[in-house]
């Protein structure tokens, strides 16, 4: 009998750590500060900063009712976008930026994905000439782009957390975007800022 109140026991505590671990939340506010850093790297100096999508009080409202010691925690979290390969990615991505993309957008040629891309919407918007390029430059944009997601996840310790990012950066793309740039919305229709 004592054995198996022992084993029962064992068990509880394993079960009751396995749920813990299994809670890691995610740092909404702690990514949307890193993603706004990183686009605004990525765009230039000439896109204003976005407003975050919550209230500070909103965003550790809920963690108020766990503990102090959450919300502490909890604001304290930063994401890590500053690994070499990070900056690599960012570096790229700014000269697509300024060489090909910014003026792609300007021309209404392509748009931002609901899902963190960037997508051709009207070819008619650049020269013929220029379509084959538009293409190979989209699709180079878009392997880094989902390339950052993951090395953010994983510089960060939470691989599974690379959808989360991606959500994240998202929203982030479009909150960021210039007056009259294009982004999808949820319904996957194509819509100008």
């Amino acid at each position: 009998m004592h054995r198996f109140l022992s084993m029962t026991s064992i068990a509880g505590v394993l079960l009751l750590a396995a749920c813990v671990t299994i809670n890691v939340y995610f740092p909404e506010a702690a990514a949307e500060r890193a993603a706004d850093r990183f686009i605004r790297d990525v765009l230039g100096d000439d896109v204003p900063a976005a407003p975050s999508s919550e209230p500070q009080a909103a965003r550790t409202s809920w963690l108020h009712a766990l503990s102090p010691v959450g919300v502490a925690n909890a604001q304290s979290v930063d994401i890590d976008i500053d690994t070499p390969q990070i900056q690599r990615i960012k570096e790229r991505m700014a000269e697509r930026q300024s060489e090909h993309l910014a003026a792609w957008f300007d021309a209404g040629a392509i748009g931002f994905t609901r899902d963190g891309l960037v997508e051709i919407r009207d070819r008619s918007a650049v020269g013929l000439s220029e379509r084959r390029n538009l293409e190979r430059v989209v699709g180079e944009e878009n392997a880094d782009r989902n390339a950052v997601y993951r090395e953010i996840a994983i510089a960060n310790g939470h691989p599974e957390w690379e959808d989360d990012i991606r959500r994240t950066f998202a929203r982030r793309w479009i909150a960021n975007a210039r007056s009259g740039w294009y982004y999808q919305t949820e319904d996957g229709s194509w819509t100008q800022k």
